[in-house]
């Protein structure tokens, strides 16, 4: 007989239905990926209505998941970027239409000069990765990056549809933020994010706080890209064109907003409430109206050159039109990452939800067992 986990936090009666697909994550989850530590969290109009985490944390199965416990998220925390750049543009220090030449001269090289920062963070850009493969230490070293990519030429004309860019959009994005607002996103997001609001998401995370990562168990196979071309392998196969060779530490520390966010599912949901409020977070103003519909609304569409799928971008927001992963509204943006994590915001609900885990799967998006969970919880609201 196999044995329902102890599940902690809050779950409301009417929404039960959610804590029981969260459990049978534990014991019978779709394609036999049943969750070693997981956790699932719901804002609603700015409050906290399920928060539910179980499991373990470490990889001796000997260290319970807690309420303090980070995970890495990887690409789930490009919704997080997306929203530190709208935030950047509400205050006036970036407009979503200039190019970003404007700001960074050196990327206008070899044809780059008409890119805008909305192209750029809709992975119109032609950045998907490096050109010719690279020594994946380069990582580590920020300015060897930005100046690789800036001297880069474009993989595919502007203008003939998107390539999702992995982690170089992080690079990218974090410097054209840092010529426009003097800080790093990291900063940031814990100056105006996470201390004002008591928000434990970090990019780059402070050794102090290393204890608290959960470990990872990685997929067991290998990510479906469908047919591999040059912009496929740039993005995901060359050697070089993901971080290595520094050990974990310090891949936790550096800032890569497109990658290597650390944090809770909570907390995940509440910063994307400010998507699902009009700009609002938990009773303040922090976006205006416009400026939200400017970073969700659809910027490309169509067959993306790296992802196997017919995407709609926002400016940084994965959108759900056709996708139907962030439920049942079109409207609704988010991100997923490596492995299975998602946080998405549903305008027309006020709704905002996060999912993190340990054990990955090979998904990119829609990982079956976020999907359970998104489909009780709305089928219980």
């Amino acid at each position: 007989m196999t044995t329902l986990p102890d599940i902690s936090g809050h779950c409301p009666d009417h929404l039960a239905a959610v804590r029981d697909a969260f459990a049978a994550n534990f014991v019978d989850a779709p394609d036999g990926l049943n969750e070693q530590g997981a956790r699932f969290s719901v804002v609603i109009e700015g409050q906290t209505v399920i928060d539910i985490w179980a499991g373990q944390a470490d990889a001796a199965g000997v260290e319970p998941m807690s309420e303090r416990t980070l995970v890495p998220v990887f690409s789930t925390g490009k919704a997080v970027m997306a929203i530190l750049m709208a935030s950047a543009v509400e205050r006036g220090k970036l407009a979503y239409e200039e190019a970003v030449a404007a700001l960074w001269p050196a990327f206008g090289a070899r044809g780059k000069d008409r890119i805008t920062v909305a192209q750029l963070l809709s992975h119109q850009g032609g950045l998907s990765g490096f050109s010719e493969p690279a020594d994946p230490a380069i990582w580590f070293d920020r300015q060897a990056v930005l100046d690789r990519l800036a001297a880069q030429a474009p993989m595919w004309p502007l203008g003939t549809g998107s390539g999702y860019h992995p982690i170089t959009v992080g690079y990218l994005a974090n410097e054209v933020f840092r010529l426009a607002d003097g800080r790093t996103m990291g900063r940031a997001l814990a100056e105006d994010f996470a201390r004002p609001f008591g928000l434990d998401l970090w990019i780059g995370l402070p050794e102090s706080e290393h204890g608290r990562v959960a470990a990872l168990r990685k997929p067991a196979k290998a990510t479906d890209l469908g047919a591999i071309d040059a912009i496929k392998k740039a993005a995901f196969l060359d050697k070089g064109s993901a971080p290595g060779g520094r050990g974990s530490a310090e891949w936790r520390s550096i800032e890569i907003p497109s990658a290597n966010l650390h944090g809770t599912a909570r907390d995940l949901a509440r910063i994307l409430g400010v998507i699902a409020n009009d700009g609002m977070l938990e009773g303040q103003r922090v976006l205006s109206p416009t400026v939200v519909a400017e970073a969700t609304r659809e910027r490309v569409a169509g067959q993306d050159k790296v992802l196997p799928f017919v995407m709609s971008w926002g400016a940084g927001f994965t959108r759900n039109a056709g996708l139907d992963i962030f439920g049942p509204n079109p409207e609704a943006v988010g991100h997923c990452g490596w492995g299975g994590s998602c946080a998405f915001a549903d305008p027309a609900r006020r709704l905002s939800a996060a999912y993190t885990m340990t054990r990955q799967s090979p998904y990119l998006i829609g990982d079956p067992r976020a999907q359970r969970l998104i489909r009780a919880l709305y089928a219980a609201l």
